[in-house]
């Protein structure tokens, strides 16, 4: 009786051993699937499109949330990206809810109006400015032409999993370093799907603990006025 209890234990402690190792490949291999990993030819290749697939569509809707300690902004607009100009709705929560209004921009001007004061111009901020740095950017996601595949790798590029965003099935890639700028490494992560169409970017900004979200096609999209 001994003996048998004995065997018992011992084969009870070799299925609970079993049973952690197991646990531990799967929780491995989850890691091991979201680590940044380097781009196949392919993903290159849909990196280097993936602006000049908003180029050829002209102009898509986006929707721009921008961090902000005061309560944050989001931006409701319609891009035209061969003309470089936008359109659409600032809204604001917290204290930025005074910001509410409509707006338009261009690469260098920001123009904005509310229910109590009209339109008012001002040059678009390169520095200082996290609701700027993303209306600028987010005209800067279209190019007449594709960037080099070769060159994405080589500069920080990087795949970093699959996630689906509005029903649209995507990869996420690590964006690479601004020309010029290596210190922009690993700053923008793009959501790309098999064609190459972009449906979200997100970047981070140095003076913000979240980072900005662009997201595309979030409403239908009509010319900017």
């Amino acid at each position: 009786m001994h003996i048998l209890r004995s065997r018992v234990l011992i084969a009870a402690a070799a299925v609970a051993c079993a049973a952690v190792a197991t646990v531990l490949v799967v929780v491995s291999s989850k890691s091991d699937a979201s680590a940044p990993r380097a781009l196949t030819a392919d993903e290159a290749n849909r990196l280097a499109i993936t602006r000049f697939r908003n180029y050829e569509t002209g102009g898509r809707a986006v929707r721009i949330t921008v961090p902000d300690t005061a309560g944050g902004l989001t931006v409701t607009a319609s891009v035209d990206f061969r003309s470089k100009r936008a359109y659409g709705e600032l809204r604001g929560a917290g204290r930025n809810s005074s910001s509410d209004g409509v707006i338009r921009w261009t690469p260098t001007q920001l123009s904005a109006a509310s229910k109590t004061v009209g339109w008012t111009n001002r040059p678009l901020q390169t520095t200082g400015s996290t609701l700027d740095t993303a209306l600028r950017i987010t005209l800067g996601l279209a190019s007449d032409r594709p960037d080099n595949a070769q060159l994405l790798p080589q500069n920080g590029a990087r795949q970093l999993g699959q996630e689906t965003i509005n029903g649209h099935r995507t990869d996420v890639m690590l964006g690479p370093a601004a020309r010029d700028r290596p210190d922009t490494e690993g700053t923008v992560k793009y959501w790309i799907a098999e064609d190459g169409t972009m449906y979200r970017v997100q970047l981070a900004v140095a003076s913000e603990p979240q980072p900005v979200v662009i997201d595309f096609d979030t409403q239908p999209y009509t010319p900017p006025k």
